[in-house]
């Protein structure tokens, strides 16, 4: 039973398909060349006559995007939770040279805003 549905089913798709005409059609010239030079991605004039400096923009926000990961994962968090989110941190005015702690967050914030910067360009040069 199943299977004489089965071809029954079958037999009627195939004589669907032959029933739908095949329809074949040329385009004008003068539509091709519309068609050409039409653009579905309008480039930013940097993008146009420099494409290398995009693609160099783009390199240094990965570096950066990496670099900040990186320098996050280094640093050492001495005073968590509420007391030293209330509390902040100790100072000693009367030493001027910062630790190595505070080198590498100085270096992470430079990062970072550099990081926002690319950020910024790229959306601009429209990469």
């Amino acid at each position: 039973m199943f299977g004489t549905t089965f071809l029954a089913a079958a037999d009627a798709v195939g004589a669907a398909k032959a029933a739908v005409p095949k329809v074949t059609a040329t385009l004008n010239p003068d539509v091709l060349r519309q068609l050409g030079a039409f653009q579905f991605h309008n480039k930013t004039p940097l993008q146009t006559n420099a494409p290398w400096l995009t693609h160099a923009f783009a390199a240094l926000f990965l570096v950066l995007a990496v670099g900040l990961v990186l320098l996050l994962a280094c640093q050492t968090t001495k005073q968590e939770g509420l007391s030293g989110t209330l509390g902040g941190r100790v100072e000693s005015n009367y030493r001027p040279r910062l630790g190595f702690d505070q080198q590498l967050a100085r270096l992470t914030s430079y990062v970072a805003l550099g990081m926002v910067f690319f950020a910024v360009v790229l959306s601009i040069t429209g990469i």
